[in-house]
């Protein structure tokens, strides 16, 4: 390359801020970066942290390459010298989260002579990583109109969607909400329990984020999702402090609507246009040295003031919330060479919540109806330490402790059961005009405490043209649960049927009918399940950066995962050896011209995920879920042992029918016949291939495809025949559905192989042997993105994602029907509930995303975001299937299972039913969801960092449905009076002011 070549190279690459969306990640955990580029053979290149004086060099080699990896995050310097003697001035750079920065400088004499643009050198295509990531700083979000919290930074990331179901979360590529990870300075804070959550901290607690969406390198796995990773700010030589204040008063927030079924009754949820909310937060910080250019701090406490009021038509809740946050981050170099970091914070929060009674046509508040106590987070910290050994070998040694808790309790569960009733209830008798049942929340008393121990080491070795990764990690999770319903252990649900609804639709499940004549029933769940149990993950991985030429990087690793769950007793529930979980994972990445500014890039690889504690304690503690029936005689009225308000309580009559035992699942003491031998673990295979370039010093694009397949479930499945052991007449073990399995047989003593693909499933009736359908899901998508560089003047970003996800099972929850118990999800709990292939529950087939900002002038500067996604599919969901007289699916709302085929005519008797199959997303697809986002921040000194920051979210104040009411049937033939109505709501408009001084 000559001289003016590398000339303009240089000029490229110091032009200011980069597409944050184009900029691939290169380290999956990794909570620092580096800077890599070409010089003179020979030459040093030493990079000096701006902030706390850090220092590192690094000699050219004979190929004129060099490396400076495990760098922190933050603004650098880099100076070339030959012979002791530096050369021209030096170039700054920043150095952003799992990403290297490239800094070509060779056969350059004198770089006074090169003008960098803009403050520092960013990274604007990552020729040396073959993956894909957004990085986002919190210079750049305190441009925009984003809410303070992780899900908001996320969803800036192009095929990040907030999903529809009723218990939320994100979806990443088609994914459900149970697969994705979440990182706090490279530790694990993801709930080992569901996945589904993640401990948090201040929004002002962290320096950058990097939304991972796909392609990870081998040194990360546990996720078949998304990853977010994020770092949190750290102090310097300087001593600065600030305070925050955040104001979300709830006369800034527009009323939710109320919504209503069509037959004119409220929808289940009650009222919501009286709800209210207010949020106030004090934010104090302080950073600098300990020791000048040694020892640094960063220390912040956060106050909270959460206030809500849940108004329905009869009842009320306040809650006040205190959930005040502390953390502090050290940074210590002991030398330039090696370092040591130790964060620790906690998130602990409690909530109490107050019951009254309420009168809607008044809007007057009513007696006291007691109090409910929740409490979640915990404490944590990791210590990390990085070491150079030499110019060519590092490494980083992390351990680090995660405590999550969730307690929900009332100064009322000793007296008090659940009461509450079903919308057939109400549908026949009218809205509750008097409270029903004394228990303020209609709750459980739930405890769990989690806790990770995690630990790791990582290698870095540079030898010639290969850089060598390594490195192996274990995690430890524990948890420790227990669910019981309150007052005598019985949760009251009463149900209506109309006086001349047809036989066959009186039918319960427990097999009996109920009488004629009869228009109320009770259903009474006795429902008790909590144990202690345990997973310990474990997993080495290699990869090698291979640089077969200048401009073409190949990345070869290969991962293996091992894991063991344990009940309380020590004994094994399910584990996979490392042979059990190989990942293997290529990639390349092709300078095409050379100099930085193009890029093709594709990867390929594996993705294991394994089971949760939720699993194991479900059947390592056993469970006890009883149903039995009762006439309902009646109501009585009853004085409030607590509060001396008055409620009432349903008068039990004769009972129905049997107890229906079918979901007790005791408490084994030999899980031979609950998991099958050798269980194969979930795993997903994922291809990527993208283009991206720099058209200029401000213009970036990019484009790439990816498609994703999973095959494999591990889930409970209903099998009442396995061919050679009649014991198996009505049992859910954990298996791999579709495929071959292997269980203990009691009756033969000895283990017994069939394939589930063709047996498992004996139909009620007909007696017809069938098996599970083998589980599939696929999500192909083309992503286009365009970007213009922030110049301290404007920015701005724009992506298109078109994408398909299809399949017969979503994941490990499942968002359709609201179930939410990771792998418990009765996916298999009837082979009707999977026969279906089609569009998922999260085909959002159309996502534009853009967000951008301007400044006027130094006194006022502008931001924007505006995001359009493509309403996801509405399946309907019965109860029955051809050849079979078992149900395959309830009328209950929230639980899982749920037929294709829908009865029209003959639907009394099985041999007489007319069945239509219905296929998935055959009744349309929900609306559009739209969300703009604006903001004006104003600075009115020059010489004072104070600020205010006015932001609205959903200015438009759009409320569409995002989910609505799946189950089709009741009974074969009876449709269910809600079906294709809404459930689910995009959240209304709110404001925000945030007004920040820092010195």
């Amino acid at each position: 390359m000559n001289s003016r070549a590398l000339r303009k190279t240089v000029l490229c690459m110091a032009m200011g801020a980069c597409l944050a969306t184009l900029s691939p990640l290169a380290l999956a955990q990794s909570v620092t970066g580096a800077v890599a580029g070409r010089a003179d053979a020979g030459a040093q290149v030493t990079v000096t942290n701006t902030a706390t004086g850090l220092t590192r060099t690094a000699t050219a080699d004979a190929n004129g390459s060099f490396r400076l990896s495990q760098l922190p995050i933050g603004q650098y310097r880099v100076q070339v010298s030959r012979e002791g003697q530096a050369v021209g001035e030096p170039v700054p750079v920043s150095v952003g989260v799992g990403g290297t920065t490239t800094v070509n400088l060779g056969g350059i004499g004198d770089l006074d002579t090169v003008t960098v643009v803009g403050s520092r050198v960013i990274n604007r295509v990552d020729v040396r990583s073959t993956e894909t990531a957004t990085n986002i700083n919190r210079q750049e979000l305190a441009r925009l109109p984003v809410d303070q919290n992780l899900a908001s930074v996320a969803l800036l990331a192009p095929g990040v969607v907030a999903t529809g179901a009723t218990f939320g979360g994100l979806t990443f590529g088609g994914s459900s909400v149970a697969e994705n990870a979440v990182y706090i300075n490279g530790l694990n804070v993801t709930d080992p329990y569901l996945r589904q959550g993640y401990s948090s901290v201040p929004f002002a607690f962290y320096e950058e984020f990097q939304v991972k969406t796909g392609g990870y390198s081998a040194e990360f796995g546990r996720s078949t999702g998304g990853v977010i990773n994020a770092v949190t700010r750290s102090g310097s030589n300087e001593f600065h402090a600030g305070i925050g204040l955040t104001f979300e008063p709830s006369g800034w927030k527009s009323a939710k609507e109320d919504h209503f079924h069509t037959d004119g009754t409220v929808d289940e949820r009650d009222r919501t246009s009286r709800d209210e909310s207010s949020l106030f937060k004090t934010n104090l910080w302080a950073s600098g040295p300990i020791v000048r250019d040694r020892l640094f701090f960063f220390a912040m406490y956060e106050m909270r003031d959460g206030d809500s009021r849940d108004i329905d038509t009869t009842e009320a809740w306040f809650t006040d919330s205190n959930d005040d946050f502390w953390g502090t981050k050290l940074d210590w170099k002991i030398t330039d060479n090696h370092l040591l970091e130790f964060l620790a914070f906690s998130d602990e929060a409690e909530s109490v919540t107050t019951n009254y009674g309420y009168t809607w046509d008044t809007d007057t508040l009513g007696k006291l109806g007691g109090d409910s106590n929740s409490g979640s987070g915990g404490d944590n910290w990791s210590l990390t330490y990085t070491g150079h050994f030499t110019d060519s070998f590092s490494a980083k040694a992390m351990y680090g402790v995660n405590e999550r808790s969730a307690l929900s309790s009332s100064p009322g569960d000793a007296a008090c059961s659940i009461v509450s009733r079903d919308s057939s209830y109400t549908e026949l008798f009218g809205d509750a005009t008097v409270q029903e049942g004394c228990h303020p929340t209609n709750s459980s008393i739930n405890s769990r405490y989690d806790k990770r121990e995690a630990a790791r080491l990582d290698f870095e070795w540079t030898l010639g043209d290969h850089f060598l990764r390594f490195g192996l990690d274990q995690e430890e999770m524990d948890s420790d649960s227990s669910r019981v319903y309150p007052g005598d252990g019985v949760s009251y649900t009463v149900l209506g049927i109309p006086a001349d609804a047809d036989p066959e639709d009186r039918e319960l499940p427990n097999g009996e009918d109920v009488p004629v004549g009869v228009t109320a029933y009770v259903d009474a769940r006795r429902y008790i399940t909590g144990a202690p149990v345990s997973t310990k993950a474990q997993a080495i991985y290699i990869e090698d950066n291979w640089s077969v030429t200048p401009n073409l990087l190949l990345s070869l690793g290969v991962r293996a995962d091992k894991f063991e769950n344990t009940l309380a007793s020590g004994a094994t529930f399910a584990k996979a050896d490392f042979s059990d979980m190989i990942s293997p994972r290529l990639g390349f990445s092709w300078d095409m011209k050379g100099d930085g500014t193009t890029k093709l890039f594709g990867n390929a690889g594996r993705y294991y995920i394994p089971l949760t504690n939720k699993l194991t304690d479900y059947f390592g503690g056993g469970t006890t879920d009883e149903h039995t029936y009762y006439v309902l005689d009646g109501w009585t009225q009853q004085t409030d042992p607590v509060t001396g308000a008055t409620y009432l309580l349903p008068d039990i009559g004769s009972q129905i029918g049997p107890v229906n035992t079918e979901g007790n699942a005791p408490a084994p003491d030999d899980v031979r016949t609950a998991v099958a031998r050798d269980l194969k673990q979930v795993f997903q295979d994922e291809y990527i291939l993208g283009f991206q370039q720099a058209i200029n010093q401000e213009w970036s694009y990019g484009v790439n495809a990816t498609y994703r397949e999973t095959t494999r479930a591990v889930e409970d499945v209903r099998t009442n025949h396995v061919e050679g052991c009649d014991w198996y007449s009505g049992d859910w073990p954990i298996l791999n559905p579709g495929e071959k399995n292997t269980l203990w047989c009691p009756d033969t003593e000895s283990w017994v192989t069939f394939d589930n693909s063709k047996d498992g499933y004996i139909a009620s009736g007909s007696g017809a042997v069938m098996g599970y359908k083998k589980p599939k899901r696929t999500y192909k998508a083309v992503e286009f993105q365009l970007d213009r560089a922030w110049d301290d003047k404007w920015a701005f970003n724009a992506s298109y994602v078109w994408s398909k996800s299809e399949g017969n099972i979503e994941g490990p929850v499942n968002s359709d029907t609201g179930y939410a118990d990771t792998n418990l999800v009765q996916y298999y709990d009837h082979p009707a509930v999977n026969e279906r292939h089609g569009v998922l529950f999260n085909d959002h087939r159309h996502q534009f995303k853009l967000r951008g900002s301007y400044k006027l002038n130094d006194m006022f500067s502008f931001g924007a975001t505006f995001s359009a996604i493509s309403g996801g599919p509405i399946t309907a969901f019965g109860v029955r299937w051809p050849n079979d007289n078992r149900s395959a699916g309830g009328p209950g709302e929230f639980s899982g299972g749920g037929s294709g085929w829908l009865c029209v005519s003959g639907c009394s008797d099985y041999t007489t039913r007319q069945l239509e199959y219905s296929p998935r997303g055959a009744f349309g697809r929900l609306p559009w969801v739209k969300d703009l986002g604006l903001n004006v921040t104003f600075t009115p000194f020059a010489d004072i960092d104070l600020k205010a920051r006015f932001s609205i979210y959903n200015v438009l104040n759009d409320q569409a449905v995002v989910n609505v009411h799946s189950r089709y049937e009741s009974t074969p033939g009876t449709r269910m009076p809600y079906f294709g109505q809404g459930t689910v709501w995009q959240s209304p408009r709110y404001m925000q002011l945030l007004v920040t001084y820092s010195f």
